[in-house]
């Protein structure tokens, strides 16, 4: 069965963007985007993989979910198909049809289009944002990469919304953990059963 991995930057007091959205004070450069990029090139998006030359096969996901919010931030950077290289969901009850024929509308019932595609063959599922839709897929996350960002950042968008109301705790392990001299920590958490 195919697993669904929340992979995301967050800063250490757990956001992963301003209020506004923006994610401009997560630093560029550094040691850590070259080495998790090797590892992991399709989550760059396609228009960046394109313009560094990147053209390795998908390794690890095949699948791209995204909320709107999510999705709308690559909406302002000009492109409504920001993964082409993967098949791409974007979830919303919201927007009245999809932003671009390449990307696929869940208006509703998130968590059963999950295990739907968790059924399907193929490589792992990529929700790669935002917190809300995190928070509605815990339930079914495997696995949580983190790219944890040695900043406090005081208040924005929580790594899951406004919080998951649980009847019980969700317990992760560590399975591996690196810290680059950038100070940025990649630790991959795998859910206990």
């Amino acid at each position: 069965m195919r697993k669904l991995t929340y992979y995301v930057a967050s800063t250490i007091d757990g956001f992963i963007a301003t209020e506004e959205g923006s994610v401009d004070f997560f630093p560029v450069g550094g040691d850590h985007g070259p080495a998790i990029t090797a590892q992991y090139p399709e989550t760059l998006p396609t228009k960046v993989r394109e313009a560094i030359g990147v053209d390795q096969q998908n390794r690890y996901f095949d699948t791209v979910l995204m909320g709107r919010k999510t999705h709308d931030f690559g909406v302002r950077t000009g492109t409504s198909s920001p993964y082409a290289h993967l098949k791409q969901y974007v979830v919303s009850a919201t927007l009245p049809e999809s932003p671009d024929p390449a990307v696929e509308l869940i208006a509703e019932d998130p968590l059963a289009k999950v295990r739907e595609l968790k059924r399907d063959t193929g490589l792992g599922i990529w929700l790669c944002g935002g917190g809300a839709l995190a928070q509605v897929l815990l339930p079914e996350i495997d696995q949580i990469f983190l790219k944890l960002y040695p900043i406090v950042l005081g208040r924005g968008r929580a790594l899951f919304g406004d919080g998951p109301r649980l009847s019980k705790a969700a317990e992760f392990r560590v399975i591996t953990s690196r810290v680059f001299e950038d100070g940025v920590a990649f630790v991959k958490y795998s859910r206990i059963p």
